[in-house]
């Protein structure tokens, strides 16, 4: 695995999370729309409806695409919220991450990287932290939303919520699901830098009382190159006991990536 097939798996990587078995079902949306809904009303309801689970485990198949190249992969996940998102593939290679770091390491090219999200940040085109991450792989807001800096409005079968005042070299767009309001689809936009990041959440499913993504498509695109990835969130389970070990063999040759 080269330096950029590295770079391209930390991506895809920093974008997944789930592993363990219990009955799930797929969520069928069928809330009704306010045309009349306010900004407030639907922010509340985003809060209402958040996560609460203290642990999440599950099977993740990532499907990447770029340059009409597929690679597929099939990855065991385990998280504790707020705090921890360790994932591995049949122990080959194995990632972890927390609020200040980022690592993995590779047992087929004995190489390792431990760092932080700058660079996944300059790979994304904006600014990522452990929170975003993970508000991203379960369906909520990776921005804070608040009643006095965002609007509402409808758009499709969705609510939209978009600041106010727009920035000249950011962009938000936030749909949200009006059934159990998690996410339709987030986007953000860099028109200058021509660059956009769009999260689209094309199934969700129920686990324990908690609606959480099924489907999840990525697709990240900078002028004319674009990285997509499908991601299928399987065999869920909460609030079981995990551990997290993580410890990068001796011997491994640090690699920077650019």
């Amino acid at each position: 695995m080269n330096i950029k097939n590295n770079a391209l798996y930390i991506l895809i990587l920093i974008t997944t999370l789930f592993f363990s078995c219990k009955s799930s079902k797929t969520v069928t949306a069928n809330g009704e729309l306010n045309a009349n809904a306010s900004a407030k009303n639907i922010i509340k309801n985003i809060d209402k409806n958040a996560s609460s689970f203290k642990t999440l485990s599950g099977r993740l198949k990532i499907e990447s695409i770029q340059e009409s190249k597929s690679q597929s992969y099939t990855v065991s996940l385990r998280m504790e919220k707020d705090k921890v998102i360790w994932l591995s593939k049949l122990g080959i290679v194995r990632a972890i991450i927390t609020p200040n770091r980022v690592a993995f390491y590779n047992k087929l090219d004995g190489t390792y990287f431990d760092g932080d999200f700058s660079y996944l940040s300059n790979l994304l085109g904006t600014d990522l932290d452990f929170n975003k991450v993970q508000n991203m792989i379960i369906g909520e807001p990776i921005f804070k939303v608040n009643t006095k800096e965002y609007e509402a409005s409808v758009f499709n079968k969705s609510y939209l919520l978009q600041p106010k005042q727009q920035q000249d070299l950011f962009e938000l767009f936030l749909l949200i699901n009006p059934s159990h309001f998690k996410m339709d689809s987030q986007q953000i936009a860099q028109p200058k830098e021509a660059r956009v990041l769009e999260i689209n959440y094309d199934n969700y499913q129920e686990v324990d009382k908690e609606i959480l993504p099924e489907n999840i498509k990525i697709i990240a695109v900078e002028n004319d190159e674009q990285l997509l990835i499908n991601l299928e969130l399987k065999n869920l389970s909460l609030d079981e006991t995990l551990r997290f070990p993580f410890t990068i063999p001796s011997g491994y040759k640090a690699i920077e990536l650019k």
